[in-house]
């Protein structure tokens, strides 16, 4: 089993200090509490808190259901652990516990907007557990227990299922059922079988092995049909050593006493145990067509590549993200939860549990839609051996899987507050999250599919160097290091990267491509007042000249520069070595990422005064970046004048671009000139009902470099929003110029995109 917050050996690599500095730098954790309403004045103070406060306390004193509309408990989740199977880490203690709790919260909002909190019960004992557990019920609209150690957790969860009258949901247990049931009900169809004759092997009887076993039964399965086995061996009717009451419910009458008697002419296998229980011989005596789910993490019981050695014919699923068939948790948890909270619902029961499963499943059965294949990179997925179970960024979860668990509550009884418009439903989920989120998520898998050389120019920086390792580490390519050799392998040593020679460094004292880099340039630059000596000299001593060469001879496939020179700066220096692309306007576009929306502005830094032609492919460009990052593209061009009001002497541009769209006719909705809240605001909007635009505008095209770079880093530095940029279009190579405050993340998101071709 696995979700993101569990380890996986491959997946990624990060040393012990950048884990703790992830953890600690800025505010320490993981999480927040902001607002949701205004606290600027004493009005607001006196709304939100005395005497304000009293009415709606009054109101939910006379009637209990209205908590759902005037407090947060309607979208807000406890996730509780006590600490006792902590990851693969065994029992460390609540306190231990608590960066795991906060991962899952943030689990929670980042996939479906979901509020969570955290809580670690420092006891080890169940009765205590329950009863704190069992009066925090009025504060939360569900509990999602974590990492509590087995069988306790059956109990735990099972009397407080009892006790409270809201969703109790351990994601250990039954997050795993679900994602392992919808992968087997796509594997049965693939191989022809049926749930009812279909032989089962589960390997392991801890908590998620049992909830798989019974999950499968309610879907259908014959309790004949399933072999438990644990570390002992088969559970049989009969058996005494090792034995709970837990067990003993899926024990059957068999002869087969160990795993690989078990496993002779089964038609699937569960492992959900330890590395290596799978051997090929056990494999190899499997039914056609086997069904392999080996789930232990960090190492499954057998590799997808060891296991297809012996049988070709077998359809492999497991809990790493480097191979096909993941079984992540957090394709079911986030969404479960969403639509249970949605509907308020009392329990998270069998029906819905089925029916997030069928919902998966159904989704990865469904062909492709070309918005959801730019959430791939452009990547095709097709249902198929190696396409079973959907990747957990899939935008469609967020509506599919809440939608078929909200009509399972509905149906079985358990709905506080049904949804009688499931259309509109599917529109409010669909509003919840940012397509930006998941589709940079599948940006990073398509450049870890096809990795590529980027050129880091300042790599004996820190922050460029953490970068440029993290690069490397996250599978994305091979970073090219420009910098003193002997300054880089000491500040990889300070950090702790092991081989840090087995890095590609570029010293551009010593280089082999010094000589073709300067006859390259002075052919270039001869005619622009430049003696050989003068290429020389820069190409030996000046690093963005060095790097930008390095670009231009293809020893990288993508250039980051910019950290130690201001912007201006470092483009003078790439431009005397690159040249735009052919045909090409070369310009900059920020990216403001905010909880909801996401708005592209553009050119915030190349083109002082852009004529209309200009603007009008600026427009264009911009438009189809938004469109390969998951947005429809709504296109403003800015003004201090709307359509006219006031007049000024510098609206012609803006109007002649408009005109030159109208001739050209784009795909993608434009108008102009307009203010910003002309643009941005609805109730605006609705002033100018001619308006070409059917919501809020998320392309900004600015008339200006002044009004576009100053825009820019205001909002980054003082808006509610994350700024990527600027992202550099239009040159003859991917180069990407970060600013100088940039951290590692940043540089590292831009060399990601410069890698994918989103921008560059």
């Amino acid at each position: 089993m696995s979700d993101t917050t569990k380890p996986a050996s491959t997946r990624t690599s990060v040393t012990d200090q950048e884990a703790l500095d992830f953890h600690a730098q800025g505010r320490p954790g993981k999480l927040e509490i902001t607002p949701t309403k205004p606290m600027a004045t004493q009005r607001d103070l006196s709304l939100a808190y005395s005497p304000g406060v009293a009415v709606p306390v009054k109101a939910i004193a006379e009637n209990p259901a209205t908590a759902y509309d005037y407090t947060t408990r309607g979208n807000m989740v406890a996730v509780i652990s006590n600490g006792t199977a902590i990851l693969g880490l065994g029992n460390l203690g609540a306190l231990a516990s608590k960066p795991v709790m906060e991962g899952k919260s943030v689990l929670f909002k980042r996939f479906a907007d979901v509020d969570s909190i955290d809580l670690e019960v420092d006891t080890e004992d169940a009765d205590e557990f329950i009863n704190c557990v069992r009066y925090l019920g009025p504060s939360f609209g569900g509990i999602n227990l974590e990492d509590i150690k087995a069988p306790e957790c059956f109990i735990i969860e099972s009397r407080l299922r009892e006790l409270m009258d809201i969703p109790v949901f351990h994601d250990d247990q039954h997050g795993t059922a679900i994602i392992a049931a919808a992968g087997l009900i796509n594997a049965i169809e693939l191989t022809g079988r049926d749930f009812k004759t279909t032989k089962l092997v589960c390997n392991g009887a801890g908590a998620a092995a049992i909830a798989c076993m019974d999950l499968i039964k309610a879907m259908g399965f014959n309790p004949e049909n399933i072999t438990l086995c644990d570390t002992k061996g088969v559970i049989y009717q009969g058996r005494t050593e090792g034995m709970n009451q837990w067990k003993s419910a899926h024990a059957v009458k068999t002869e087969n006493r160990t795993l690989a008697e078990a496993m002779k002419g089964a038609d699937v296998v569960f492992g959900l145990s330890q590395k290596g229980a799978f051997t090929e011989e056990m494999i190899r005596s499997m039914a056609p067509k086997p069904i392999i789910f080996a789930m232990a993490n960090p190492d499954p019981e057998i590799t997808p590549p060891d296991a297809k050695a012996v049988r070709p014919d077998a359809i492999v699923a497991t809990g790493r993200s480097d191979y096909p068939n993941q079984v992540n948790n957090v394709l079911g948890f986030p969404f479960i939860f969403r639509g249970a909270l949605d509907v308020h619902a009392t329990a998270i029961n069998e029906e819905m549990k089925i029916a997030a499963a069928n919902a998966i499943a159904e989704l990865a059965r469904e062909q492709v839609h070309e918005d959801v294949a730019a959430a791939y990179g452009g990547e095709t997925q097709q249902f198929g051996r190696d396409y079973i179970i959907p990747a957990p960024f899939d935008p469609r979860l967020m509506e599919v899987v809440p939608m078929a668990v909200a009509r399972a509550a509905m149906e079985s009884g358990v709905a506080g507050r049904p949804i009688e418009d499931f259309e509109a439903y599917r529109d409010q989920l669909k509003a919840r999250l940012n397509p930006t989120t998941s589709v940079l998520t599948r940006v990073y898998e398509q450049v870890r599919a096809n990795p590529k050389r980027v050129i880091f120019a300042e790599a004996d920086n820190e922050v460029v160097l953490r970068a440029a390792i993290q690069y490397r580490d996250f599978g994305y390519g091979e970073p090219v290091l420009v910098g003193r050799t002997q300054v880089i392998l000491d500040k990889m040593a300070e950090l702790g990267v092991p081989n840090p020679e087995s890095y590609h460094i570029e010293n551009s004292m010593v280089s082999e491509h010094v000589g073709p880099m300067v006859e390259m340039l002075y052919e270039r630059l001869k005619r622009r007042g430049f003696l050989q000596r003068d290429v020389q000299r820069m190409v030996n001593t000046d690093r963005n000249i060095f790097a930008s060469g390095l670009l231009k001879l293809g020893v990288g496939d993508a250039l980051i520069t910019g950290m130690t020179r201001p912007f201006a700066q470092t483009m003078k220096e790439v431009r005397r070595v690159l040249d735009p692309a052919t045909g090409k306007l070369a310009f900059g576009i920020h990216m403001l990422v905010g909880k909801n929306h996401t708005v592209f502005m553009a050119d915030t830094t190349i083109n002082e005064r852009p004529n209309a032609e200009q603007l009008a492919v600026i427009a264009k460009e911009t438009a189809a970046v938004a469109r390969r990052l998951g947005h429809e593209p709504r296109v403003a061009f800015l003004s201090y004048s709307t359509f006219g009001n006031p007049s000024g002497k510098w609206l012609e541009q803006t109007r002649e671009a408009i005109r030159i769209l109208d001739e050209e006719k784009p795909d993608f909705e434009y108008e102009g000139e307009m203010a910003p809240d002309a643009a941005l605001n609805p109730k605006i909007m609705a002033l100018y009902p001619f308006s070409r635009l059917s919501a809020p505008a998320n392309v900004l095209i600015m008339p200006g470099l002044q009004s576009a770079n100053i825009s820019a880093k205001l909002l980054k530095e003082i808006g509610g929003t994350t700024s990527i940029g600027p992202m550099l279009l239009g040159a003859e190579k991917p180069v990407q110029i970060v600013p100088m405050t940039a951290l590692a993340p940043d540089v590292l998101t831009l060399a990601v995109l410069a890698a994918a071709g989103i921008a560059g």
